[in-house]
């Protein structure tokens, strides 16, 4: 058997596991690098994903707590698709992704794990970026810590604001 180390990953398996859902209660403690929050708007905020398919993995959640698109607020689903469209462009700015894997899953059917608080993904993909790790040792290698990802994101963020 093969072994891939990720000394990083030991603080969040060793973290406390929450109740509740994360998309209410990590906003409300305002520690945002702690928590992976990268930007707050009005009515939605962006929040990296602590399991990510790909560095630079975010997600762009509504504060108030909704399960399906269509109860959405007309404000949301603005200040949503307006935090999609900035986050793109820092992510451009940050690591130079050749394209995007851009989603919303609706039910666990279509693979949400948090099922009732609606949220975007925003996967930034590059050429080559899958290889033989995910289909011959279902393993998905991240090439770059968290910590660092959230910087580089962060500074791009604050280039354009």
């Amino acid at each position: 058997m093969e072994k891939i180390f990720a000394p990083w990953r030991i603080e969040y398996i060793k973290m406390e596991k929450r109740d509740g859902c994360i998309f209410c209660e990590l906003p409300k403690e305002n520690k945002d690098e702690k928590n992976l929050i990268l930007h707050r708007g009005k009515h939605a905020f962006v929040i990296m994903n602590n399991y990510p398919y790909n560095p630079g993995h975010v997600m762009v959640a509504p504060y108030r707590h909704v399960g399906s698109w269509e109860n959405l607020k007309d404000e949301e689903a603005l200040d949503i698709n307006n935090l999609v469209s900035l986050m793109i462009r820092a992510i451009k700015k940050a690591m130079n992704p050749h394209g995007f894997n851009i989603g919303i899953n609706l039910g666990r059917v279509a693979g949400a794990g948090i099922v009732d608080h609606v949220h975007v993904h925003i996967v930034p993909r590059w050429d080559g970026d899958t290889n033989f790790m995910p289909v011959l040792a279902d393993t998905k290698v991240i090439p770059q810590a968290m910590g660092e990802t959230y910087r580089e994101l962060k500074n791009a963020l604050s280039a354009l604001l």
